[in-house]
């Protein structure tokens, strides 16, 4: 059995442990959302929902505009038109704070960490939009200060545990492997305790032993604390194996959207993507 393989069947088994049902209770919705950089349409009047409790794949070719819908949920960029509702509230234009503070957290294409801080201090950046004591008290580490710090601390111990990063708690992230690097971004995304988190390619550049690890935390994220998950991946094996529903983006126009297997078997995702007839 191949590497591939291996990594599959346990992704399956994983699946089957949890016995997940797909909720129709929609938490956040996307509506004719159009996004123009001066002559370039990056988003095409793309509609689709996402469920809560479910995980939802984006996918599509390099420069589909995968990671500008991301961007456009998360407050980084702003729709030339259309709306994005998320529990209820529908909403044109809102910055990335007050949308982390609302229950969305967010990891990179690219890492973003802060290569000279520990694990457990990048970890504990996550927890920013919960610190509400005076940033005096903070810095003198005082009073009730000190005891929401030791709280947040907490806090994050709790996901270093969660993703079995302990060994490394204390060691500057820039001295990691790509493979924990990513680990401890999500770690970073978890600490914000979304409702919603939004991944963009967590397992890119990783080796199949990485992957299947990667695998198996979304899993859990998903199963254990209950958070949905919006995610783009270029592994379609990843995809099809983890996914509840995909949506499918090509030069900024949806072409698809179902089941991974409706989506497998779609001709013009066929055509677009994955390259492969089914004739």
């Amino acid at each position: 059995m191949t590497s591939t393989e291996n990594m599959n069947a346990t992704v399956e088994e994983t699946i089957a442990s949890t016995g997940r049902k797909l909720s129709s209770d929609v938490i956040l919705s996307v509506d004719n959302v159009t996004l123009n950089f001066g002559g370039v349409h990056a988003l095409q009047d793309v509609s689709f929902d996402i469920r809560k409790g479910e995980i939802r794949a984006i996918i599509g070719p390099n420069g589909a505009g995968k990671s500008s819908m991301l961007n456009v949920i998360n407050g980084f960029y702003h729709p030339s038109e259309g709306t994005i509702t998320y529990k209820g509230e529908a909403r044109s234009d809102m910055r990335p704070d007050v949308v982390a503070r609302s229950g969305i957290a967010r990891t990179f294409q690219n890492i973003a960490l802060f290569t000279g801080m520990t694990t457990l201090d990048n970890i504990m950046t996550g927890r920013n939009t919960m610190m509400s004591k005076n940033f005096v008290l903070q810095a003198l580490f005082f009073g009730p200060a000190q005891k929401e710090e030791l709280e947040h601390r907490a806090k994050a111990e709790e996901v270093i545990d969660f993703l079995e990063i302990q060994a490394i708690r204390k060691t500057p992230v820039g001295r990691l492997p790509y493979g924990l690097q990513k680990r401890v971004e999500l770690g970073r995304a978890l600490a914000a305790e979304p409702e919603l988190l939004l991944l963009d390619e967590p397992m890119a550049g990783m080796n199949s032993e990485e992957k299947e690890d990667m695998c198996r935390f979304i899993l859990d994220v998903n199963d254990e604390f209950g958070t949905t998950i919006a995610l783009i991946e270029h592994d379609m094996s990843v995809v099809m194996d983890i996914s509840d529903r995909v949506v499918v983006l090509d030069y900024g126009i949806k072409i698809a959207d179902g089941t991974p297997d409706e989506v497998r078997s779609n001709q013009n995702v066929i055509d677009a993507y994955l390259g492969v007839s089914h004739d």
